[in-house]
């Protein structure tokens, strides 16, 4: 099993950035890649980026494709997500996830979450 301790969500004016953080530990090996996903009130659960752990490999979501950027380092088993002119509508709350999967964006792929943190995007 994997686990994973989300940091750095908060409250953000609109156009505001904020960096979310990963921490991974136990069996990481186990681990293909690690995905963020955001759940806003009375809806889904929704894809947001994933990287690979072996070779960089990025995948984004539309609506946060030039404004998201999801980095790793492999030294410290932790990745991060940059995200850059937030708008209210990526208020929710971040969940960090952990699959054996490659490019895979469905939640049900993803074995191991974290407890999520808050970003709010005031306009």
């Amino acid at each position: 099993q994997v686990q994973l301790v989300e940091s750095g969500g908060g409250l953000v004016q609109a156009g505001g950035s904020l960096r979310l953080s990963c921490a991974a530990s136990g069996r990481t090996f186990r681990s293909a890649a690690l995905g963020w996903f955001r759940q806003a009130p009375g809806k889904e659960r929704t894809f947001v980026a994933s990287i690979t752990w072996s070779d960089d490999s990025t995948y984004y979501a539309d609506s946060v494709k030039g404004r998201f950027t999801i980095s790793r380092d492999n030294a410290k088993n932790t990745v991060y997500l940059q995200m850059n002119s937030l708008k209210p509508e990526d208020t929710a709350v971040y969940y960090c996830a952990s699959t054996v999967y490659s490019g895979t964006y469905s939640p049900k792929d993803f074995g191991s979450w974290g407890q999520g943190t808050q970003v709010t995007v005031s306009s």
